[in-house]
């Protein structure tokens, strides 16, 4: 399946260009742990602050809610996702205590 994200940066140009040379290559905990759940593919695109993810996944493996229980009991995601969020901020939609929100798909070529 494929899911559309949105988060937010901080609107800072020097804490940007230090997390996209983050994401240039993840620590391979972060890869593993995202394969390992499922996760076959996955892209981040930005435009100002505004960041959005593409992930693709493996449905007969990725369970959302397993995921995130294992990244809370795994030290390094732990650790990545405190580095990580001295960067990012939610966005005006996202829910209290949320990172990554899906976005709703309003189109689809294929469908037409």
């Amino acid at each position: 399946m494929r899911y559309c994200l949105a988060l937010d940066l901080k609107d800072d140009a020097a804490l940007i260009a230090r997390y996209e040379e983050h994401h240039r290559r993840i620590w391979p905990e972060i890869a593993a742990h995202l394969r390992a759940h499922g996760v076959t593919g996955m892209e981040i695109y930005r435009l100002g602050t505004r960041m959005t993810m593409i992930m693709d996944t493996d449905d007969a493996v990725y369970d959302a809610a397993s995921m995130a229980r294992a990244m809370q009991s795994d030290p390094k995601v732990q650790e990545w996702e405190t580095l990580m969020w001295q960067f990012q901020a939610p966005t005006p939609w996202t829910p209290q205590g949320e990172k990554w929100i899906p976005m709703a798909k309003i189109f689809d070529l294929t469908e037409q």
